[in-house]
């Protein structure tokens, strides 16, 4: 332990050795002193097929407005885009759009296949990468991989319609169309002040043939003009228009920049700029083409569009070459700088524009010469950018992590970065329709959710995935933030907060789910998320008690709706659902039994258990600073004890602890009283070891009323106090409050850490793998519902089929249990020591156990002996190709054998914990531990 204080204070000295530009320009985001965080990667990748824009009838959201649809219909709720960025509103976009010649369509977004077209959901089918990002977007790093071969859209959807849920996904590099040269497009984005964006795509040519990509950078407003809404806050439509370029050269070659101006009531005058080729350039002239973001309803539904200049205009332009489809008279509110490079192979093209508000004009601009817009002052902005993001990430990052370990740091970063979304949806307004626009179905006002009447979502969220999941999910955002709040503590507790605002928190105290249903039930770990952020943000004497003590206020109100709606019995065991866990249970456990009678849930009592022990944690830590708390401690006290007594109450019949296997199972419990345990090992049974918490007494004297409560219940209530674990037998130094006995602990370790059971090469499996060869089977009613151990993608059709838990490594489930062993070991320390694996003979105590399992998960991202990384499973492209080497996919989760990531390829929501792992490994605790206390050390 000395020798890591020793490695640590190392850290925290090299901490000072650089001035970092970026921590100045987040603090001045903080304290409004500059508004750098109003431009960023706000927008989707995919707002066609989601719920938002879905007025039809039955609620088939991807048959509504399918990908085809997306280029010619102008959205209601938002924008998408290939690489784009937009102000945090949602008003003015930016994006690229290609083409190589030879596809059938303009390259404007991402293409993937819908739910009910994959073979195992919807699963998006292009090559991009994340590869750098600051918290205040600063400078961005992006890369896509275009074929230089017709896409083939149509071989993706027909292969994959015609496999079947047990075969693999055809992906985009199964073709074979990439063997023909793709292109490598990488898209920058430097700030030179808050509302001024440097844009360089670079375009290089991986094939063997010189060949023509035309780059469309287009800038456009998002429609909020046709649909007669009033809460935009502007009454006039935008307008883009060509102006007259500042006098002076280009900075590439003499020439003067094109230059668009836009105007819109809220956001203002910004101008964008773009360079030409110089005269020397073997590519063409640069030529801006203007339209109007307004449905083509002349192809979509067969009437006179509202204007003869429509959305799909650039693509009917470039691919089909109407001439027509553009307006002569340079002005819209979609423009496009239309770029036709021709490269030989190996070679790059570099295409730069600017945007910047009228009043924060680039210097060469005020000084009337156009020509530095870019020239030096262009490229020194770029190189300063990334420089500082460097400097920055090198205080982020211990001096300890090696090479590739950094690389996965950075680049799991700059996914959750990236995946920032401005998301609009108000639901009042989509339930009722626009005044504008046809009434919706009647069927809505009592449909998918009617009951949310009150929701108004305008806000930057970070999203589990802009493509696959372009839509927030509560429990998913809890361990975004935890990741987060190693770059940006600030965002991430604004991102807490919101989700108790009475405009998203439903008036009875639920906190919403999703979009396809916010009244689905989420883990309630938005409190465990806030006790990370709080602890992690700053050190203790500095931490934001306002922050805590608004969401302390707000989750006991969550907690009630808990207790009095997922508790119908009383009893404290609880149901919840599938409780974000999808396929884990027998049957779907969001719906009604197949028979009469009720599940109580392990993982449910569990989470409840959890949230309790988390927000006594949350009133401790106020006490300190107002003893009115002190009573809101005492009462998650005694709850937390009497959740605890409910669950292993096995003895009488009504516990979920089973005594013969050692393990926690849901249970049926019948109408005529017979109780019927659901024996499936799986992470149900593991979930209550996350409720541990550990009280120190001299800690509790200095809040006596609280101590006065617990001393008194632990003398007179025998019963109750038997649930609370004293390290010595008189009580006199610590307490530990857990769900799990020790007997009970050692027991379920024995399952979690054997590489027969729950322990695979790279983290803990979802299912056991004892259910490979002896599938858990119910039989009801004449129906045999069966859970098997299944490693990879789901065999099952359970919610879409697009994510399985049935034997798969779930990032944050992982990272509860390491972070739950780290607490256990501050009470039992080197007193318990397991062997890891099971059955190998090798003690470990539990703080080595939990960086044991934090190193196998983080091994999914390095490089092994043979130069892969599993998680590319059997790609050997990414093993061999030097140009994808380095790049990383933060999969939805993992294959329990091999580690190939599975389902959404972007979700570096909550996999971005990789690391939060890899400070874990070197013994830090820095966003990781909500127990009050630990014994590894904090971050710097």
């Amino acid at each position: 332990m000395q020798q890591q204080e020793k490695e640590i204070k190392k850290d925290k000295e090299n901490d000072k050795d650089e001035s970092d530009t970026e921590r100045t320009r987040l603090n001045e985001d903080q304290t409004r002193t500059s508004n750098w965080k109003r431009w960023g990667p706000y927008l989707s990748e995919r707002q066609w097929g989601t719920v938002r824009e879905d007025y039809s009838h039955d609620g088939d959201c991807w048959a509504y407005l399918p990908h085809d649809d997306s280029r010619s219909r102008a959205y209601r709720w938002g924008e998408d885009g290939l690489a784009g960025v937009c102000d945090r509103q949602g008003r003015l976009c930016f994006s690229l759009a290609l083409w190589n010649t030879r596809d059938t369509i303009l390259k404007e977004r991402l293409f993937g296949l819908t739910g009910p077209q994959g073979n195992h959901g919807e699963d998006v089918k292009e090559l991009y990468y994340y590869l750098d990002s600051t918290p205040t977007h600063s400078y961005m790093h992006y890369l896509y991989k275009y074929p230089q071969q017709k896409f083939p859209y149509a071989r993706l959807q027909h292969t994959n319609a015609a496999r079947n849920i047990q075969q693999p996904e055809f992906e985009l590099e199964d073709t074979g169309v990439l063997s023909s040269g793709y292109w490598d497009v990488e898209v920058q984005y430097a700030k030179d002040s808050p509302n001024s964006l440097l844009t360089q795509v670079t375009v290089t040519n991986m094939g063997t043939k010189h060949e023509t990509l035309h780059v469309l950078p287009t800038l456009w407003y998002r429609n909020t003009w046709i649909w007669g809404c009033t809460h935009e806050g502007c009454t006039t439509k935008p307008k883009l228009e060509a102006v007259t370029s500042p006098d002076g050269g280009g900075g590439g070659g003499g020439k003067s920049p094109l230059l668009v101006k836009g105007t819109h009531e809220t956001l203002g005058e910004y101008y964008w700029a773009v360079e030409q080729n110089s005269d020397d350039d073997d590519n063409g002239p640069v030529s801006l083409l203007f339209t109007e973001n307004e449905t083509n309803s002349q192809r979509l539904f067969g009437v006179d569009s509202y204007t003869p200049y429509v959305k799909d205009a650039f693509h009917r332009y470039v691919v089909n070459g109407e001439l027509s489809a553009v307006s002569p008279k340079q002005k819209g509110t979609k423009v496009c700088a239309h770029h036709v490079v021709r490269v030989a192979p190996g070679k790059s093209a570099v295409l730069r524009s600017r945007l910047w508000q009228a009043d924060e004009s680039p210097k060469g601009v005020q000084e009337g010469r156009g020509g530095l817009l870019f020239g030096k002052d262009f490229n020194t902005v770029m190189v300063d950018r990334k420089l500082e993001a460097d400097v920055f990430y090198g205080k982020v990052m211990s001096v300890r992590l090696i090479g590739e370990e950094r690389l996965i740091m950075r680049q799991a970063l700059a996914g959750l970065l990236w995946t920032k979304q401005f998301y609009h949806y108000i639901v009042k307004d989509w339930l009722g329709g626009d005044q504008n626009q046809p009434p919706p179905p009647e069927t809505r006002l009592t449909g998918r959710n009617s009951d949310w009447f009150h929701l108004h979502n305008r806000d930057i969220i970070s999203m589990p995935d802009k493509w696959e999941y372009p839509w927030y999910a509560s429990w998913d955002l809890a361990f975004h933030v935890v990741a987060i709040a190693l770059v940006d503590s600030d965002f991430a507790k604004d991102q807490l907060l919101l989700f108790l605002r009475e405009w998203y928190m439903h008036p009875n105290g639920q906190i919403p789910a999703y979009e396809f249903a916010f009244g689905d039930v989420n883990p309630p770990v938005h409190a465990w998320a806030v006790m990370n952020v709080y602890r992690g943000s700053a050190p203790r004497g500095n931490r934001d008690t306002a922050f805590l003590a608004r969401a302390f206020h707000k989750l006991s109100l969550n907690f009630t709706w808990w207790v009095n709606r997922k508790d119908p019995d009383g009893r404290n065991l609880f149901g919840g659902g599938f409780l974000g866990l999808d396929n884990i249970g027998v049957f779907d456990r969001s719906r009604p039994l197949p028979f009469p009678g009720q599940l109580e849930q392990a993982d449910g009592t569990a989470w409840m258990a959890f949230f309790c022990v988390t927000m006594l944690d949350m009133a401790l830590t106020l006490a300190e600073h107002d003893p009115v708390y002190e009573d809101m401690a005492s009462k998650y006290f005694e709850h937390f004890i009497l959740i605890v007594d409910a669950i292993n109450a096995s003895g009488q019949g009504r516990g979920l602890w089973d005594e013969e296997d050692g393990f926690y199972y849901d249970y049926i419990r019948s109408n005529d009283g017979t109780s019927i345990p659901l024996k499936v090992r799986s992470l149900v049974g593991l979930a209550p070891l996350f409720a541990v918490l550990v009280l120190v007494k001299e800690e509790m004297v200095s809040l006596p009323g609280f101590y006065k409560r617990a001393t008194w219940l632990i003398k007179n209530r025998p019963d109750l106090a038997a649930r609370v674990t004293f390290l010595s037998e008189d009580g006199s130094d610590r307490m530990l409050l857990a769900v799990p006995t020790k007997t009970q602990l050692l027991t379920l370790l024995r399952y979690l850490l054997d590489e027969e059971e729950f322990l695979s090469p790279h983290g803990i499996r979802s299912l056991s793998k004892v259910h490979k060869d002896s599938p858990f089977v119910f039989e009801v009613g004449g129906e045999k519902h069966e859970v098997s151990y299944v490693p990879g993608e789901s065999n099952t059709h359970l919610f879409g089929g697009n994510s399985n838990w049935r034997g798969p490594i779930w990032f944050p489930m992982n990272f509860l249990i390491i972070t739950s062993l780290k607490r256990y070991h501050f009470f039992y320390g080197s007193s318990v020591k397991v062997e890891c694996p099971t059955g190998s003979g090798n003690l470990m105590t539990l703080e080595e156990v939990s960086v044991f399992l934090a190193r196998r998960l983080v091994s999914l991202f390095t490089t092994g002996t043979h130069g892969a990384r599993p998680c590319h499973g059997w790609n050997h492209q990414y093993r061999d190709d030097p140009a994808w080497r380095d790049l990383l996919l933060f999969h939805e989760y993992f294959d329990g054998e091999t580690g190939r990531g599975c389902g959404a390829s972007h979700q570096t929501g909550w996999t971005a914990l990789v690391a939060n792992c890899l400070n874990l490994t070197l013994g830090y605790s820095h966003a990781g531990l909500s127990g009050r206390y630990s014994s590894a050390q904090p971050a710097p």
